[in-house]
Parts: C-alpha cells; sequence; structure tokens
C-alpha cells in the first residue's frame, strides 16, 4: 500500500483536511468557554489575545491558503519506508517533484524529477511534460468551448463543493473538547498552543467529521498572523483509506504537519509525516514511516527564476 494517494499527495488536501482539525479545536474552544481557559493557561506576563477575537481571526484565515498556494512552484520530496515484524526496513521509496501551476484548478503538475535519488533521464522528462502539455491545452480547449449550460454545471458543481466543504467546517465547531495549554515559540514565533479531544458520543453526519473525529492532538497557531504553524495528532480509531477504503490506518497512527510563511504573504506546508501500522483487507499488515518535505517555493511566472527560502 502507498499513501500517496488523495491527501498525501497534495499539499492543498492536506492543507485543508489540517485546517479542518484546527477549526475543530479552535472554535470547541470558543464554544465550550475558552475565555476563562486561555486566561488560566497563560503562563508569562504578556496578555494573551482577547479570545473571542482571536478565534474569530483564525476560522477565517483557515480557507485562505489554496488559491495563493497555485500561483507558486515548488519542490515536494516523498520518502515512504516499509517496516518488517522486527523493525528492520524491509522497502523503501523516495521520490522528488517538482510542482507547477496547472491550467485545471486544483490539480497542480507534479513533476517526477528523481526517483530513490536517482535522477529522471532527459527523454523520460520530455515525455512526461508533452503529456502534460496536451492535457493542458485538453483543458484550455474545454473552458473555450463551454456553453452557457456547461459553464453553469461546472459552476453548480464548484458551488457545491464549497458547500459540501462549509458544512465540515460547521460540524467540527461542535466536535471537540478544547484545552488552551498557553503561549509557545515555534522558529522565532509567538504561538498559541491548543490541545483537542472529541466528545463523547457525539455523531459526526457529515464524511470529513467522520474522519476528523477520530484524532486528537496539539495545534500551534502563529499569534501575530493567526494561523496554523504546526499540529500533531494521532488516531483514535482505525482509518480506512484509499479505493473503497481497503486499506485502514491502525489505532496509534501518528500524524505531524508543520507549515512555514512564505514571501511575507502566506503559509505554505513545509513538512507532513505519518507513522504507524496499516493494514490491507486481512492479508497484509505493515509498519509505515511515510514524510513529505515542500520546500523551494517560487512565485510562478513564465520564467521563474528566485526561489523563496522556507527555512527559519
Amino acid at each position: 500500500m502507498r499513501l500517496d494517494q488523495g491527501i498525501w499527495r497534495r499539499p492543498a488536501r492536506l492543507t485543508r483536511l489540517m485546517r479542518g482539525i484546527l477549526v475543530r479545536a479552535t472554535l470547541s474552544a470558543f464554544l465550550v468557554g475558552s475565555a476563562a481557559a486561555l486566561r488560566a493557561a497563560d503562563r508569562d506576563d504578556r496578555p494573551l489575545p482577547e479570545p473571542r477575537a482571536f478565534l474569530e481571526d483564525v476560522r477565517r484565515n483557515l480557507r485562505s491558503d489554496d488559491a495563493l498556494l497555485e500561483q507558486y512552484t515548488f519542490t515536494e520530496k516523498r520518502t515512504e519506508l516499509r517496516y518488517d515484524g522486527k523493525g528492520a526496513v524491509k522497502k523503501a521509496r523516495r521520490e522528488t517533484y517538482e510542482v507547477y501551476p496547472s491550467a485545471e484548478p486544483g490539480k497542480m503538475y507534479r513533476r517526477l524529477v528523481a526517483r530513490d535519488d536517482v535522477p529522471i533521464s532527459a527523454r523520460e522528462l520530455a515525455e512526461e511534460d508533452r503529456k502534460q502539455e496536451q492535457r493542458t491545452e485538453a483543458a484550455e480547449r474545454k473552458l473555450a468551448g463551454e456553453d452557457d449550460a456547461a459553464r453553469g454545471r461546472r459552476r453548480a458543481k464548484e458551488a457545491e463543493e464549497q458547500r459540501q466543504e462549509q458544512e465540515v467546517v460547521d460540524e467540527v465547531f461542535r466536535m471537540d473538547d478544547i484545552v488552551v495549554e498557553g503561549r509557545e515559540e515555534v522558529n522565532g514565533r509567538s504561538t498559541i498552543v491548543l490541545s483537542f479531544t472529541p466528545k463523547p458520543g457525539y455523531k459526526p453526519v457529515t464524511a470529513g467529521g467522520r474522519v476528523i473525529q477520530k484524532l486528537a492532538g496539539r495545534a500551534w497557531i502563529d499569534e501575530q498572523d493567526r494561523q496554523l504553524v504546526r499540529i500533531e495528532a494521532h488516531l483514535l480509531d482505525t482509518l480506512g483509506v484509499g479505493p473503497a477504503r481497503l486499506a485502514r490506518l491502525q489505532k496509534g497512527s501518528e500524524t505531524y504537519f508543520s507549515r512555514r510563511k512564505v514571501n511575507d504573504e502566506i503559509w505554505l506546508p513545509v513538512e507532513a509525516r505519518f507513522t504507524g501500522s496499516a493494514k490491507v483487507l486481512l492479508f497484509f499488515s505493515a509498519r509505515v514511516d511515510a514524510l513529505f518535505q515542500y520546500g523551494d517555493y517560487r512565485k510562478f511566472s513564465v520564467s521563474t527564476d528566485s526561489a523563496v527560502d522556507t527555512n527559519p
């Protein structure tokens, strides 16, 4: 089983999942009386931000990344290790991609440039680029040939996707108990730390809610920008993933996700990691360590030539 499907291979989707977790945490804090908790958790002399305004700012910022992300190129490095029953590495896979905006919103061009640290040949790269050019031309022709009815259907689909996402956001407001732990410095920036756990007995009604409810952990929010800096979470129950949910991530599996401010305008993914056991039906089980690293962000243009340093 590979963990590069769905959210794991697309930082925008991964960011949305983590934002969903953060929404759940921050709004739960608001709903269960975070003002008192926030004051009680303060461990230094600086006054913490006013809770209502702080959490409302965070809520608004949770949905602001995707359009800006598609204005950047970046690199994505994936390392997947599988272990045998004795803890020795049984299989290792390493892939490096260059990622570019695409003519189709939400479908960025991921260009494989190295496999297991061996560069992809110029011939393979040229073929990959040729196929992407064909996809781009087809997408542009499709958009250019839209009549009013087709345009209406596309916009209706986009609106429905936004409605469904908002439905998940609305539900996660009700899902967790929260403890505001205080303030910590991360990469030289002040953050507010939250811990979150699902409320016992709550029955989620959305698919996203059913996934997010199985996670508990901690979130770090940049105090100045009201943006997610880091999240650490673990599975409280098994979680089905992949086609038909045939693969199941096991209880106790852990995930980590971090972001940094890029170009003084946007917070973007830097690293994501999953560690834990995965089982496919009753026939295959393995311990997996999957690491995703993002960097070399550049503002996209016809000739992109200046990288943006995301190191602290």
